[in-house]
């Protein structure tokens, strides 16, 4: 997740290495700690990019200490039989079917020794390819919490692997890992420890013989899987129709001749798969005599995941981390101000005045430095959000609120890419792909940029603290935070009802079961969560160096020419102002007056032609490019209680939300030039033109509206097509109007404008 609607993928390179001689794969369930593995061997060396001709990531690095040795961390996957598009790219992957990525050296299968059976089941499919497997036996501490034993040579000894017990967020058994995998790993037993039943075996072994001689490529002992697999899976059986068309005539014909036979050919894998895998853990799991039947985690789920006390705690949660958001970012926000109205000065003190410098002052530094403003509120998020995905907390969100989600044409699926919407829409799109279901999926991203994202931040900010009064209101909650949550509900609440109408009158159907596994509490990885904040804060710097300098340049301009005529009484005025001055210092120095008559009259000079260069910069600003386009499409945003300017600033903020902050800095900066830098919001406050009702109204309309291009993009990438994102963006651009128009007429109706 990162602080502005951009490609999330940062790469963080190391120096030139040299040429790949060996790939480790991790492979695992979603959720089983196979990233922090993945950063514990690999450092900070990574980098991150997608997959050819797909969205989905893959992050890689270089083994700590072994330049030649390459980690690949592949997405998160139950099964090697593909559902959704991250777990096609794992099985692409791990079968060398990948472009331009060659099948691993090692794979090494993360397993969540809480949830050991499930997670062998992945692990038998990769055994089954005849790849070197290590097995990671991650969260041991977890397992001995909960009462249980694992003996780990019996179980080595079952699958015929090594086994490594770790506990990868404390490091521990790491070392043991790099070990194994330095001194070379054996490719499993040849022979299957399942079995698969009778008529369904014969059919696949017959499969198996016909692929051989059709697509000798394929590894001997590769072969039985990927026959298995096709006769199956259908979106594995569609990659053989042109590369081996009479296999998939066979296949197909298979799979009617078991079908009339009343043969459970799809349920056979999953049957002779777990029926070896849960005799096998029932023989190396027990649980100890002292143990307690409910665990810690069990008694914290009993309130946590509760019917009533659930969704009340969530909520209330939600409410402390954006008052918290608001209120602990203050001081950091202040010390940024401060350096950017300094540097500001300093400029000014050592450049002649002109426009040059009015365009590195007006343009670069105010239009960057109040968007690297809201720089602390951003980690801030990002910090609550990485709290709760680490202590497994995020889970039980997305549990608690299912029963919700599936009365609105969702599953509790959806929640997490939802949550991640939060943060940035462009990878909470992304995660999407993870959803079994299509039709859910194409929902989930037509209604996930209703997410408040970090973007919006730096507009609520400015506006509440600029016209929202902080007044206490229960403990450490304020008005100000309140303002800031209801944002927030409100984008939520549409995204919820949004999500219903499209299910109810657009992509009609059944929404797929919601089944997961609640992880076990753990303690959070403060150290993790610092990394990902340092890398967000990296791209959100990134986007504001690039993005919103050159915005801000492009503004100053539009904002400064054509020159505007001078205006003969405002120059007569400044003209006189001027001939006063000078003849009062003359007088003066006359009669030899003291410093401070001095300081009394240019203080007096000072305040007598403050208005006159406002008057001259409004007129400017208002004769200029990007006044004649707000004055343009003004009579459009008037109903909403838009000026000129703020129309102006709406229509810069396109490519991104948090331009506008840039770009009214940009506008009210030239419009209040002076010695001295005027602070944003003072001079919002002063502008006749915002009221608190105008201040309201433009909010609700950034809650709605998308303005994001990078989220129209992977919209248009994820989707394949230009339709649904231009859909969505008008209907997100008529809720924007309607409820800013409501808000804003509505509260003129009441006497509040």
């Amino acid at each position: 997740m990162s602080g502005s609607c951009h490609e999330p993928a940062v790469a963080v390179e190391a120096p030139r290495a040299p040429a790949v001689a060996h790939r480790i794969a991790l492979a695992g369930n979603p959720n089983v700690g196979k990233t922090t593995l993945f950063n514990l061997l690999t450092g900070l060396h990574q980098k991150v990019a997608n997959y050819p001709g797909v969205t989905v990531e893959r992050k890689s690095g270089r083994l700590v200490g072994h330049e030649n040795i390459e980690v690949v961390d592949l997405p998160g996957t139950y099964s090697l039989n593909p559902r959704s598009i991250d777990e096609r790219v794992a099985y692409d992957v791990l079968v060398g079917r990948m472009r331009g990525e060659p099948a691993p050296d090692v794979v090494v299968c993360v397993v969540d020794a809480t949830n050991l059976e499930r997670n062998l089941y992945l692990v038998s499919q990769i055994m089954d390819l005849g790849l070197p497997v290590v097995v990671a036996l991650n969260m041991m501490d977890a397992l001995a919490e909960n009462g249980l034993e694992l003996d780990v040579d019996r179980l080595a000894h079952l699958l015929g692997v090594p086994v490594v017990p770790i506990v990868a967020r404390k490091g521990q058994g790491v070392d043991r890992l790099k070990e194994t995998l330095l001194h070379g790993v054996p490719s499993p037993p040849t022979e299957r420890r399942w079995t698969l039943m009778p008529a369904v075996a014969s059919v696949v072994d017959d499969l198996a013989q016909r692929l051989g001689a059709e697509a000798p490529d394929v590894p001997e002992r590769q072969r039985f899987f990927e026959a298995l697999s096709a006769l199956t899976s259908d979106i594995l059986l569609d990659s053989w129709k042109h590369r081996a068309p009479r296999f998939y005539e066979a296949v197909q014909a298979a799979r009617q001749e078991l079908e009339a036979r009343k043969v459970p050919y799809l349920q056979a894998e999953m049957i002779g798969r777990y029926g070896w895998l849960s005799a096998l853990v029932a023989e190396v799991l027990h649980r100890r005599p002292d143990a307690q039947e409910r665990t810690l985690s069990d008694r914290i789920d009993a309130v946590l995941t509760h019917r009533v006390a659930g969704p009340v705690i969530f909520f209330g949660m939600l409410l402390l981390i954006f008052q918290a958001i608001f209120s602990w970012a203050v001081p950091f926000m202040d010390a940024i101000e401060a350096a950017v109205a300094w540097t500001g000065e300093q400029v000014r003190a050592i450049m002649p005045d002109g426009l040059i410098e009015d365009l590195i002052v007006d343009g670069a530094i105010t239009g960057v430095g109040n968007v690297l403003v809201f720089l602390p509120q951003i980690l801030l998020l990002f910090f609550f959000l990485g709290l709760m995905e680490d202590t497994g907390y995020m889970a039980r969100a997305a549990f608690i609120m299912d029963r919700l989600m599936r009365r609105l044409g969702l599953s509790g699926a959806s929640v997490i890419p939802l949550l991640s919407g939060y943060a940035c829409a462009v990878p909470a799109i992304m995660a999407a792909r993870t959803l079994d279901n299509e039709r859910d999926r194409i929902i989930t991203i037509m209604v996930t940029p209703l997410m408040s994202c970090s973007a919006r931040l730096p507009v609520y900010t400015l506006f509440i603290a600029a016209f929202i009064p902080n007044i206490p209101v229960l403990g450490p909650l304020n008005t100000q935070g309140l303002a800031m949550f209801s944002l927030y509900l409100l984008g939520t609440a549409m995204a919820f009802v949004a999500a219903w109408v499209l299910k109810t009158f657009v992509f009609k159907g059944e929404s797929a079961y919601f089944v997961m596994e609640l992880p076990p509490y753990r303690a959070p990885q403060f150290k993790q969560i610092v990394y990902r904040m340092i890398d967000r804060a990296k791209a959100f710097v990134t986007r504001a160096g690039k993005i919103i300098f050159g915005l801000s340049i492009v503004i100053w301009f539009l904002a400064s020419f054509p020159r505007a005529e001078l205006d003969p009484e405002l120059a007569a005025e400044r003209q006189a102002l001027e001939t006063w001055y000078a003849h009062a210092r003359d007088s003066l120095e006359v009669v030899g007056a003291p410093a401070s008559a001095f300081e009394a009259v240019t203080a007096t000079y000072e305040e007598r032609l403050a208005p006159i260069t406002d008057a001259e910069a409004a007129r400017q600003i208002s004769q200029s490019f990007i006044g004649r386009l707000g004055h343009a499409l003004e009579p459009l945003m008037r109903p909403l209680g838009f000026d000129w300017k703020i129309t102006a600033g709406i229509i810069s903020s396109f490519p991104a939300r948090e331009v506008i902050v840039g770009t009214m800095a940009t506008i009210y900066g030239v419009a209040h030039a002076g010695e001295d830098e005027v602070i944003l919001r003072q001079a919002l406050r002063a502008d006749p033109a915002f009221s608190p009702l105008v201040a309201v109204s433009l909010m609700v309309f950034y809650v709605f509206a998308l303005q994001c291009m990078s989220t129209l993009a992977v919209a248009r990438r994820e989707l394949g097509t230009w339709k649904w994102p231009a859909v969505m963006w008008l209907y997100m651009f008529a809720l924007a109007y309607l409820f800013s128009l409501f808000v804003y007429q509505g509260g003129r109706l009441l006497g509040l404008g």
